[in-house]
């Protein structure tokens, strides 16, 4: 599991690591994973919103949860429990006076709650959620690839709509008086969101959720001005921190999950130096 190092010897080059299955799998799934997060990310960061991916990470967790108890996959019990969270979510948002960042408190706090309930009901859980918390991307298994492919696909298809967000993303109100469905078109980007949250959770753990969706769009917006640059940046900065973790945490002996995240980070700080570089010459 991602909490637990990769064990390896300064022997092993990258081509024997290359041949072991499970860091093959691994490498799959890092780099669907990390375009996908990055990909939306985007739009959390633009839209600051990076506490909602905080909230739908811990909702997953609630589902995860539902489905140990349950003796099932955990997958197909989070998918469907973290998108009924995130379209109660929006709901409440629209149809209250809260704000977003309440409604996402009320059901993260509700979706905790409800995950310790479940595991606590099982006996043998430790083992499970723990490395759910922590994350198991050495143990992806095909299901989990298909899935992760699946989502890029319905990324690629649902590009038309990449205009609409990002139109909303910086003036909702015209874009609703141009005639565009925003309401609907939040809902469709959330229900994506959490799905590619669940997915990303069996990759770095609930903890890590909100950086690995944050860190690789955070860096882009400092290095970017116009939003598809950000994308297209965002989304080559997480597939080259997922692969550079996963390498790094094989030959130093660390856990795979926070090496990634690490590595992000890294280049978050590097961006924030060019940003002040750029800056002072200008």
């Amino acid at each position: 599991m991602l909490g637990t190092p990769i064990r390896s010897t300064g022997a092993i080059d990258m081509s024997e690591m290359l041949s072991l299955p499970f860091m093959q799998r691994a490498l799959i799934a890092g780099v669907l994973v990390a375009a996908l997060s990055s990909y939306l990310g985007v739009f959390v960061v633009q839209r600051r919103l990076s506490f909602l991916g905080s909230g739908l990470a811990h909702a997953a967790f609630g589902g995860v949860a539902l489905g140990l108890l349950l003796q099932t996959d955990p997958l197909w019990v989070a998918i469907p429990f973290t998108i009924a969270v995130a379209i109660a979510i929006n709901w409440v948002r629209d149809r209250t006076i809260l704000s977003g960042d309440t409604a996402v408190g009320i059901f993260f706090a509700v979706a905790m709650a409800l995950g310790i309930i479940f595991i606590t009901l099982r006996d043998d859980y430790t083992v499970d959620a723990f490395s759910y918390l922590f994350g198991s991307i050495l143990m992806v298994s095909r299901t989990d690839l298909w899935l992760s492919g699946g989502l890029v696909v319905t990324c690629v298809i649902s590009y038309p709509l990449w205009a609409r967000w990002a139109y909303a993303t910086f003036d909702s109100e015209l874009a609703t008086s141009d005639r565009l469905n925003v309401a609907r078109d939040d809902y469709v980007l959330s229900v994506l969101l959490a799905v590619t949250v669940v997915v990303t959770v069996k990759v770095v753990g609930v903890l890590l959720v909100a950086a690995f969706l944050v860190l690789p769009a955070a860096s882009a917006r400092l290095l970017t001005r116009r939003f598809v640059n950000t994308t297209l940046v965002a989304v080559a900065i997480g597939i080259l921190t997922a692969v550079a973790g996963l390498v790094t945490s094989f030959y130093a002996d660390v856990p795979s999950g926070a090496t990634i995240i690490l590595t992000q980070a890294a280049v978050f700080v590097v961006g924030m130096g060019v940003a002040r570089g750029v800056a002072g010459k200008a």
